[in-house]
């Protein structure tokens, strides 16, 4: 693994399942969302549920767990939820991986940090707000500021800040394809959502380890 040490000027991460599982939370504001719809949806919305679907664009997300309203329904449904999530995030956050503020702060000595994500807009600034890591992280990117898929996310992170070799961390198989789609290296975080089975350039089965092979 010291192979990777010093190949790298910045490291770009997901979010979800890779710095933070927000998925509790998530699943208890969608269900509240869910009870101010105007149309009737007899949908439970587990913590388990949300992990199904966590990675995709909320577009997806929400295509295929109400594929059965129009679209129109399902756009109010989105807002509703997209409102509550906001909402219900700020007061009550997530789950920080172990140590998550201690590596970041070892990483930012030397490298450029970088965050992209399928998230909806505000939702970054938000955990960056709520757990004080504006200081580690030079800028983010995600879906909902352009509705853009996520390799062209990337690739915008890569292009604005003029970086040379970036390594990009996800937790799922759409993390993957979007780094490779970029060109970019990616880097397996095992204890997240998905799974990827070959590809990567290292696995890592906690967050800390990031410190130590990079």
């Amino acid at each position: 693994m010291d192979s990777l040490k010093n190949k790298f000027d910045s490291i770009i991460f997901d979010l979800d399942g890779t710095l933070w599982d927000s998925t509790g939370t998530v699943a208890e504001a969608w269900q509240e969302a869910l009870k101010k719809s105007p149309h009737t949806i007899n949908e439970v919305m587990t913590q388990e549920r949300v992990r199904t679907i966590t990675g995709m664009t909320y577009d997806k997300i929400f295509e295929k767990l109400f594929a059965y309203l129009t679209y129109q329904q399902r756009e109010e449904v989105k807002a509703l939820c997209a409102a509550s999530e906001l909402d219900i995030l700020y007061k009550k956050g997530g789950t920080l991986y172990p140590n998550l503020a201690n590596t970041l702060t070892e990483l930012g000595k030397r490298y450029k940090l970088y965050i992209v994500s399928n998230c909806q807009n505000g939702y970054i600034e938000l955990f960056l707000d709520l757990y004080n890591m504006h200081p580690h992280f030079l800028g983010h990117q995600c879906f909902g500021t352009k509705g853009n898929p996520k390799a062209d996310n990337i690739r915008d992170i890569v292009n604005d800040h003029n970086l040379k070799a970036p390594v990009y961390i996800g937790d799922t198989m759409g993390d993957y394809e979007a780094a490779s789609k970029a060109g970019v290296p990616f880097i397996f975080a095992s204890y997240g959502f998905g799974v990827v089975e070959n590809g990567q350039i290292a696995t890592i089965n906690n967050f800390e380890k990031l410190g130590e092979i990079l």
